[in-house]
């Protein structure tokens, strides 16, 4: 009787383990499935940013503009960079336009003003930073047309623009002059 019980006890204990090592092999497969299927919507999703329940896309990028005046509304900018491809006489170039935390609305092209000659000296928003893309510097939105020099995109300063409380227009001319920052650009 005794080893009939023993038995029982040792076949149950068995069972048991069994139960348990299965669940745990579900658990794990589980948790790779859900690996992989979250990596794989965050990869599709690069360049996005959750704010609450609202999907905000980041570096979105207007349709390109050909030799002439670029005109941004001013409606269109949030604390999310716009970038304005503009093409002036054959040569890529491009403005961004962010809503800085006070508010106002600023302006730089987007290269950096120490990183333009390596041509890939251009920046992406990484949360609520730019991110120049050569050498890795974080610059704030706050940042943005308040500093020339250094690490930083080139500004568009008042005196490059013109600015109404609708638009900002910055002229063809003002791109022929800057085009050397561009020439290596990629």
């Amino acid at each position: 009787m005794n080893k009939q019980k023993n038995s029982k006890k040792q076949n149950t204990a068995a069972q048991k383990k069994k139960k348990i090592a299965a669940i745990s092999v579900i658990l794990i497969l589980a948790a790779v499935v859900l690996f992989v299927v979250g990596t794989r919507i965050f990869a599709q999703n690069t360049g996005s940013a959750s704010t609450g329940s609202v999907s905000v896309a980041l570096n979105q990028r207007k349709p390109a503009i050909t030799d002439q005046d670029l005109v941004i509304q001013i409606a269109d900018i949030t604390e999310n960079a716009l970038f304005f491809p503009v093409n002036i006489d054959g040569l890529r170039m491009e403005v961004l336009a962010v809503r800085a935390p006070d508010g106002t609305v600023r302006t730089a092209f987007n290269t950096c003003q120490v990183c333009y000659a390596s041509g890939r000296g251009n920046y992406v928003q990484e949360g609520s930073l730019l991110v120049c893309q050569n050498c890795g510097n974080r610059y704030r939105m706050s940042q943005v047309e308040r500093q020339a020099g250094g690490c930083n995109p080139v500004p568009i300063f008042a005196a490059n623009k013109t600015e109404t409380t609708e638009t900002i227009t910055i002229s063809i001319a003002h791109f022929r002059e800057t085009r050397a920052i561009f020439e290596r650009w990629r």
